[in-house]
């Protein structure tokens, strides 16, 4: 993911104009390379390591969805409904 593509998500799910931090640009983030990585794996069937890194990426997204989910469950409920992700 180039920079561009970043600066794009973070656009689109940053709550102030200085945010890159925030646990919905981060969540974002992770789809986005989970998506990727996804493809990745469909071709190279074998890569065992890129395997691992794709589920470290997807627990560190379950977390962070649940953080959010424990302390608003409105912005939780949003943010599942913006980047379509089932849950």
């Amino acid at each position: 993911m180039d920079q561009a593509v970043k600066a794009e998500i973070k656009e689109e799910y940053q709550q102030h104009d200085r945010d890159t931090g925030s646990v919905e640009v981060q969540v974002a983030l992770l789809s986005r390379r989970i998506t990727e990585m996804t493809e990745h794996l469909k071709t190279h069937k074998k890569d065992n390591s890129s395997r691992r890194g794709l589920i470290t990426m997807v627990n560190k997204r379950r977390k962070l969805l649940a953080y959010v989910a424990r302390h608003d469950e409105s912005r939780y409920q949003e943010l599942i409904k913006r980047l379509g992700l089932r849950r």
